[in-house]
């Protein structure tokens, strides 16, 4: 897929100071644009969770992610220096008060082109005006599911025009999709659920996307959803995906307007003339896919208008799915509350290439000394949040290894089995895999917190 290179126009830094002073505190729609001409960001402060950031150099490595199309405006000599694991916790505190424009100028700041920004075709548009407004270069990609409406795909070119730039798009895999229509048509979310239609049109993509990243920027805000986005920090490491460097805090999610409100977004809309989509003039508010969104009546949420047919509570499609806690949990696919006031929890790893073991089909496996397959077993909890960032890459895994002679399973380890688990199992901590080889009959502990398909098929191919 080619990618052309994404551009900002630059604001002098007396301008972006002022614009700074002006939105303190969250205040929108006071600043003025400038009519300054593009200048070239002369340096770029990136940093890294573990370790000193290198050069971008190697489009090889990124497979199908977003490629660093931005690359070409840095020099290699433009370097860049080790920098401590930052504390995002701390960070998040420090800005706490500040303005999306001082949150987004520092998220440009310290991630120059290993950062972009979630675009998608609603009123999240303020976010690539605030990235224009810092001066600094920056990225944005979108998720073209096939499924948006035309005022959306009209709406990304009008922003491409009136910003100068190119998103980059990322697809659905075609096999996918032609799976899941063939196999369940064209509107099977009206009956079970949303859930499987978006991890292959949207959650999928993302995780190629962020896999070349080593940060995000969302329009997420905390008044946008009842339950599941009411805690949003302003940046956060991400509790699901990974990025670049792969494994658990891999990847750094900023939300710029997380406290701001609705209203005052698109009061700073309309104060900087900035291209909407036209669906909000008919009453849309939340935007997604053409079959999955409608307009709302006034004085109801906007989230009334994603899956209605669903549970209000839950209304997430994948891409946050680390903002729902435990106590907020509920139906479709997200878990659900019992008269009692408990929390069970959706199971994970459900695919057909996914053997479901019980106690003694583990206890068995663990007696053979002479399999006639080798096993790949992941020990997990269904609360559990790394777990469930594992989900799609393991699901993928045993798509690929189906017929290859390894059996790909799961076992539930928490509850009444983790004392079982953790004294036959090897558990350590949720998720746990083991390898189960042919002709031994000591499992193999999987070592390293790297979880996507190359590193788990990397794995399996060694020691099979």
């Amino acid at each position: 897929m080619a990618l052309a290179v994404t551009s900002s126009s630059a604001v002098h830094s007396s301008s972006l100071s002022s614009a700074l002073d002006q939105t303190r505190g969250a205040q929108f729609g006071t600043f003025q644009p400038s009519d300054r001409p593009h200048l070239p960001s002369t340096s770029v402060n990136f940093s890294r969770r573990r370790c000193a950031v290198k050069p971008l150099n190697a489009e090889s490595k990124r497979n199908d992610s977003i490629v660093p199309s931005a690359a070409t405006l840095f020099s290699p000599a433009e370097v860049i220096e080790k920098v401590e694991v930052e504390d995002y916790e701390k960070l998040a505190k420090e800005l706490e008060n500040a303005s999306p424009l001082e949150i987004m100028d520092k998220a440009l700041e310290k991630f120059g082109n290993d950062i972009a920004i979630a675009f998608s075709g609603a009123e999240d548009v303020a976010l690539i005006e605030y990235a224009h407004l810092t001066g600094r270069p920056f990225r944005v990609f979108s998720l073209d599911t096939g499924r948006l409406n035309p005022e959306t795909y009209k709406f990304f070119d009008e922003v491409e025009k009136h910003y100068g730039i190119r998103i980059e798009y990322m697809f659905p895999d075609a096999v996918e999709v032609q799976a899941l229509v063939r196999s369940k048509g064209l509107f099977s979310f009206y009956e079970d659920g949303h859930q499987e239609c978006c991890r292959v049109r949207k959650v999928k993509p993302l995780r190629r996307a962020l896999k070349g990243l080593r940060a995000w920027i969302t329009g997420q805000r905390k008044d946008q959803s009842p339950g599941t986005r009411s805690e949003i920090p302003v940046v956060q490491v991400d509790p699901v995906f990974e990025g670049l460097d792969g494994g658990v805090g891999s990847l750094v999610k900023w939300n710029p307007v997380a406290n701001a409100k609705g209203n005052d977004i698109w009061n700073f809309l309309r104060t900087m003339n900035v291209p909407v989509n036209s669906l909000h003039a008919k009453g849309y508010i939340s935007i997604g896919c053409e079959p999955c969104t409608r307009p709302v009546l006034p004085g109801q949420h906007e989230r009334e208008g994603r899956w209605w047919w669903e549970d209000a509570k839950a209304k997430e499609c994948g891409l946050h799915k680390g903002n729902i806690k435990e106590e907020n949990l509920n139906g479709n696919g997200n878990g659900a509350v019992h008269a009692n006031g408990t929390v069970t929890h959706a199971d994970l790893f459900n695919s057909q290439s996914v053997v479901n073991l019980s106690r003694p089909g583990i206890e068995n496996l663990l007696n053979l000394g002479n399999r006639k397959e080798a096993w790949l077993v992941v020990l997990y909890a269904p609360w559990c949040r790394f777990c469930q960032g594992m989900e799609e890459s393991y699901v993928d895994l045993a798509e690929k290894l189906a017929g290859s002679g390894v059996k790909v399973a799961k076992f539930r380890a928490d509850g009444e089995e983790k004392a079982f688990a953790q004294r036959e199992l090897q558990l350590g901590s949720f998720p746990t895999l083991l390898f189960f080889p042919r002709h031994s009959s000591r499992p193999i502990k999987y070592p390293s917190e790297k979880r996507d398909v190359e590193s788990l098929l990397a794995f399996v191919n060694a020691i099979q």
